[in-house]
């Protein structure tokens, strides 16, 4: 197995590229998630760290997850010169990520301004094994002198969300050579508490003392060092909110004074976690490197950033790495995310839709005051469910603000949250998690449904008007396809959940039946509204209209833009390119990404070679391309697949549309994941069983991968040598 697929590898820094590296190298556990920013700063850094649930009040936004307390400081002071790789002369230098165990290091060669020259290593991680739990070592070896080493490991209060100040400190100390700060969220009152430790081996004359700077507790250590001698420094940072104790300053310093072991001891324990999710979550391609290595580090990007415990909080399109979309949670969780969950980690994906069934109330107050019965899940949702997408947003350079439209009406997120229920229950047989909780989801939601629909007289059939479909290139249409099949899947879902829940749930069903008032005309309607659907579609070709009018508006060929390196909305502006036919992603092959068994090959091929040519590939959605990737595996055009594959997997690494800086593309990372597995693995699914029939590109030699069905692991690993006997 090549140790290379495991490590993403900076062996120059580039300081105009540092906000992509930052969320490149970002490390999570679950609870937190710390950007990749260095430990002494450097100009222009953003260093942020975000726990799960953490949110606060924000204009225009509504609410964000609050960027907390720096846990990261560790200055190095050689003879008094302040170590940054802005002074003195770099003579070497390499940044790596170690995928398969969480390790960010940091090796490097530094000759401060005074001449003085020494090799420095620098490794953190925050712990798998305890959440609460990060820790830094800090080893200088001085190689051309004997002299003062002086290490300053401190807590840094005076943090900021891209200038929005969330915090009010509320006290700092030390006591027993352990620091705290302790500071609460001005607008929700979460509480949060941090401690942190330091200990110097390998030197002489060590001294320890504290620095009381506002806002800044530090724990600091001064020793001799002699040349050649190694002296190691290790930080140990305790970390806990008011969501999970009520004194969580005290918790945090509890912890450390109750640590037993080192560095080595905590980082042993983090790593053998790793291993464990590494043995089912892997996705091994031998074969092909850069792709084997773009994979893992999507993979290890979605494992470091879901909740492993917290029932109450989900997973945003850039995780826990940046801070763009404000932590909010998106029908990008559900479709993309969490399939890979509930195939490999099925205990995670029930923590995700568990955090849908807890903002159902949210749910019920956005149907409710739009005029409708049931649940309407928010397009953007933080900690309460309801609607957090801002309506109008500043326009960039110019005076009047843009309308955002997607929070009024991008509706199929309720049918995308209920998809996501019914495939986690048909993949994992959890029949508990149905009739406690998934159930009274997908039939909530079918009942927002059947309010919202409207009943066509004169051409006598349900429609759904005025909303945004996938492409959010086009807004405020009529019957989209991808919105309107999804609902009638969901009516037809919705009435098979209420007869099993009747057959092998009786008192449940009645309690839901009296609560969500469900009646037998409720089925009815609902079949009624599966049947009497609108769905633009020539029946000749199986080729759907994407919503109403759409094939009267212009054509473009996007191949006379070329070459560009911006998207098509920024090239013709928000109000031209939505008279055209150009797409932002896949909206009506959508369906057949998500609902593959309903249509059969004739009417994809008439869809792809309708829509793939008016996507804007590279620099319209990082979604599309792995969607691309899967389903030009399903129509037998490999080389597209592969073209999409590799447009899909250089989303951060390549950074190909420069807003790696915000954090990663999780989303696509969970599409990555689904070409692999679904795509050239060819996994199918069904009440019956299971089935793979893999189709890897020619030069794969290897393509293996574990998942859980119905609670038993199961493996497809395929060989090109065992292909070709």
């Amino acid at each position: 197995m090549s140790g290379v697929t495991w490590r993403v590898t900076e062996v120059v820094f580039d300081a105009a590229s540092q906000h992509a590296g930052e969320s490149l190298f970002a490390l999570g556990n679950g609870y937190l998630g710390t950007r990749g920013s260095f430990e002494e700063g450097f100009p222009g850094d953003w260093p942020a760290t975000f726990i799960h649930g953490v949110y606060d009040d924000v204009p225009i936004g509504h609410t964000e997850l609050a960027n907390v307390s720096n846990w990261l400081p560790f200055d190095l002071y050689v003879e008094g010169e302040h170590f940054s790789l802005d002074s003195g002369e770099v003579l070497n230098y390499q940044r790596e990520l170690v995928l398969r165990q969480g390790l960010l290091s940091r090796t490097l060669r530094w000759r401060s301004p005074a001449g003085r020259t020494v090799d420095i290593a620098v490794e953190r991680f925050v712990s798998l094994a305890d959440a609460h739990l990060c820790a830094i070592r800090y080893q200088v070896v001085p190689l051309d002198f004997d002299g003062q080493i002086e290490w300053r490991a401190g807590l840094n209060g005076h943090v900021e969300n891209r200038g929005v100040l969330h915090w009010d400190r509320l006290g700092q100390g030390a006591q027993s050579g352990i620091v705290w700060l302790r500071s609460r969220t001005r607008g929700t009152g979460i509480e949060l508490g941090q401690a942190g430790r330091l200990k110097v081996t390998g030197a002489e004359d060590v001294t320890h003392f504290c620095l009381d700077c506002d806002g800044q507790p530090v724990a600091a250590a001064r020793a001799r060092a002699r040349e050649g001698r190694a002296i190691v420094a290790e930080k140990t940072v305790a970390i806990f909110t008011s969501r999970e104790t009520p004194d969580p300053c005290a918790a945090a310093i509890e912890k450390l004074q109750n640590l037993r072991g080192g560095y080595n001891d905590l980082r042993t324990a983090h790593l053998a976690e790793w291993e464990k999710y590494w043995a089912v979550s892997d996705a091994i391609i031998e074969g092909d490197d850069e792709v084997q290595r773009a994979v893992r580090f999507g993979l290890f990007h979605l494992l470091a950033a879901a909740p492993w415990e917290d029932k109450h909080v989900s997973l945003g399109p850039k995780a826990l790495s940046g801070f763009a979309y404000r932590g909010h949670v998106f029908w990008d969780t559900e479709v993309f995310m969490l399939p890979f969950f509930t195939l490999t980690q099925p205990g995670l994906a029930r923590n995700l839709l568990m955090y849908r069934y807890h903002t159902l109330p949210g749910a019920r107050r956005k149907a409710a005051a739009n005029g409708f019965a049931g649940a309407q899940y928010a397009w953007e949702s933080a900690d309460t469910g309801d609607e957090v997408t801002p309506t109008w947003v500043p326009r960039q350079n110019q005076r009047d603000p843009v309308r955002i439209w997607t929070g009024d009406l991008e509706l199929h997120i309720s049918s995308d949250v209920a998809f996501a229920v019914w495939q986690y229950w048909q993949a994992t047989g959890d029949d508990s998690f149905m009739a406690d909780y998934g159930a009274e989801i997908i039939l909530d939601t079918a009942v927002f449904w059947s309010s919202r629909v409207e009943w066509n007289a004169e051409k006598s059939h349900y429609e759904i008007t005025n909303v945004v479909g996938p492409d959010e290139y086009h807004d405020r249409i009529n019957n989209n396809a991808f919105t309107n099949d999804l609902v009638r899947w969901h009516m037809e879902t919705a009435q098979q959940v209420w007869r099993w829940l009747e057959q092998k749930h009786p008192a449940r069903a009645a309690e839901l039946a009296d609560r969500l008032k469900l009646q037998t005309q409720t089925l009815a309607r609902w079949a009624e509204v599966a049947t009497r659907l609108c769905l633009p579609v020539d029946p000749s070709t199986g080729l759907l209209e994407q919503f109403e009018g759409y094939f009267h508006r212009r054509d473009v060929n996007l191949a006379e833009y070329e070459p560009r390196t911006v998207s098509m909305q920024a090239l013709l502006g928000i109000e031209e390119v939505g008279k055209t036919q150009i797409l932002k992603q896949p909206d009506v092959l959508m369906l057949f990404f998500m609902l593959r068994d309903r249509y059969d090959q004739c009417s994809l091929r008439a869809n792809w070679d309708y829509y793939v040519p008016r996507t804007d590939h590279t620099y319209g959605s990082s979604l599309g391309p792995p969607v691309h990737a899967l389903l030009a595996c399903e129509i037998g055009e490999p080389e597209a697949a592969y073209r999409h594959f590799c447009r899909a997997a250089q989303a951060d690494l390549g950074d190909v549309r420069g807003n790696t800086g915000d954090g990663i593309h999780a989303a696509s990372a969970g599409g990555l994941w689904q070409a692999v597995v679904f795509g050239f693995g060819g996994l199918r699914l069904t009440p019956e069983g299971w089935s793979a029939t893999p189709r890897p590109p020619a030069h794969w030699q290897r393509l293996a991968f574990r998942f859980y069905y119905r609670g038993k692991l199961e493996e497809v690993d395929w060989r090109r040598e065992t292909q070709s006997k």
